[in-house]
């Protein structure tokens, strides 16, 4: 029986070194036809319908048993794996990362996840008074709190938002992120020349909620045009994005997780920074104890103090070699994603139907979907309050055992749908059912409550 050490590259790399286990024999075997076939490569419940995926991921037997291989080298020797077997493993996930995204190998470190890689990339840089940073209406809410945080203490820098409403057009996004840049103060080069204005903008390339496609590599242009530092929110990128090549975005930070559409296991992430940039770098959160000063001889260079910045399980992040692999063995990311953003588009009109309601498509069904749809409910915004948000939770996943995405965005209610390899049309029509009936309860209460 072939494992999965001894067909990956991590494998060949530690063949020499130790004794390796058993896992996955699957590959042995051509991969099973996208849809439900694919689920027995899962580990979920029979009954459940998995429609979020884009939430928290989802890891497939192949790569959970990898995982499991690795925790069982990792304890079969903890100081042995951690001093001189680790470090390697690293090196190696760093490698086929660069290569997948299409940036150099010292450009790329692997950190939990994309929202500390942002919190990482933000407190790096020095803030002074009149700096100003940019966050949108989209922006992720924990990547927000840390754009407030961040000007809520001194010097304080300025908080801009650039509104965002959907359905829209990248052409008038493009437009209206160039005005909003161009409209913000600006200070003057003489008024403190050895500490010149900092613009900063947290850029999605695919919002959460919606779960759109950004033209985030026309606004990085943008901003390099306009002097604006470009920090690029990818959580939801990998493995969704075909043809990555975020070198040749020209992008000045980037980061996406490795756990979501990349199915390796939570919680581990990517960040990018190009060589140009890393001296903005000065440390990792934590600090390692291979800090030292960008001015001490000493200083070990970027890369070397994301290495170990203290005893976490390093275990997700190195299963990115089995995730590519299980890829690989699907058939590769244009296959993937070809049959995801289909479904998506799919799975979408028909949950529309079903709701007599519509998809947040705009004109152009294929410039703000890729593998994530969302579509709008039978349900007034006004009558959304957080005990309604707290029905559609406990109905979804204990009476219907599915789960999306709800949230409200420009006036309406919506929900975000993920489409993956293991779904068929059938589990949107599902899913739209279920969320009819809970839509025709809550309004029928609010009916009931108002003529009270």
């Amino acid at each position: 029986m072939p494992t999965w050490f001894e067909t990956s590259q991590i494998g060949q790399a530690l063949g020499e070194l130790v004794d390796l286990p058993e896992t996955n024999a699957l590959y042995k075997s051509a991969p099973p036809p996208f849809g439900h076939p694919m689920l027995k490569c899962f580990g979920f419940d029979p009954d459940y319908i998995n429609l979020n995926h884009a939430a928290y991921g989802s890891l497939s037997n192949p790569v959970r048993e990898a995982a499991e291989a690795l925790s069982a080298l990792v304890e079969r020797n903890p100081d042995k794996f951690n001093r001189l077997i680790y470090q390697r493993l690293l090196v190696r996930a760093r490698e086929r990362l660069a290569k997948f995204i299409g940036a150099e190998t010292d450009e790329v470190v692997l950190v939990l996840n994309a929202s500390l890689a942002i919190a990482t990339v933000l407190r790096n840089f020095e803030w002074q008074e009149g700096d100003i940073l940019i966050g949108a209406t989209t922006t992720y809410n924990s990547i927000l709190k840390t754009l407030q945080h961040i000007s809520d203490v001194s010097p304080h820098p300025a908080l801009s938002h650039f509104d965002l409403q959907f359905p829209t057009t990248h052409a008038h996004i493009v437009a209206s992120f160039r005005e909003h840049l161009r409209a913000l103060p600006r200070r003057a080069a003489t008024d403190n020349p050895n500490s010149p204005q900092k613009i900063v903008a947290v850029i999605d390339s695919i919002a959460s909620v919606p779960g759109v496609l950004l033209p985030w590599r026309d606004m990085v242009n943008i901003c390099r045009e306009e002097g604006v530092w470009s920090v690029i929110d990818g959580a939801q990128s990998m493995g969704q994005e075909v043809g990555l090549d975020v070198g040749a975005s020209g992008c000045d930070f980037w980061t996406s997780n490795c756990h979501k559409w990349l199915i390796g296991k939570r919680s581990s992430a990517v960040l990018y920074v190009p060589k140009r940039n890393q001296y903005m770098i000065k440390s990792p959160i934590p600090t390692p104890a291979t800090y030292a000063p960008r001015a001490d001889a000493a200083f070990p260079g970027m890369v070397v103090m994301f290495e170990w910045n203290g005893t976490v399980d390093f275990v997700p992040s190195l299963t990115v070699d089995a995730a590519l692999d299980f890829r690989q063995w699907l058939g590769g990311e244009a296959k993937i994603n070809g049959y995801c953003h289909a479904l998506a588009l799919a799975g979408g009109k028909r949950m529309a139907e079903i709701l007599g309601t519509e998809v947040m498509h705009g004109k152009d069904e294929d410039e703000l979907t890729l593998n994530m749809v969302n579509v709008a409910l039978p349900i007034p915004a006004s009558i959304y309050t957080p005990a309604i948000d707290q029905i559609f939770r406990e109905r979804l996943l204990n009476g219907a055992n599915t789960y999306v995405a709800h949230y409200v965005h420009n006036g309406r209610v919506w929900v975000r749908c993920s489409a993956q390899i293991w779904n068929e049309v059938g589990d949107f029509e599902y899913a739209a059912r279920a969320l009819k009936g809970i839509c025709a309860d809550i309004v029928e209460a609010h009916n009931d409550k108002e003529q009270l």
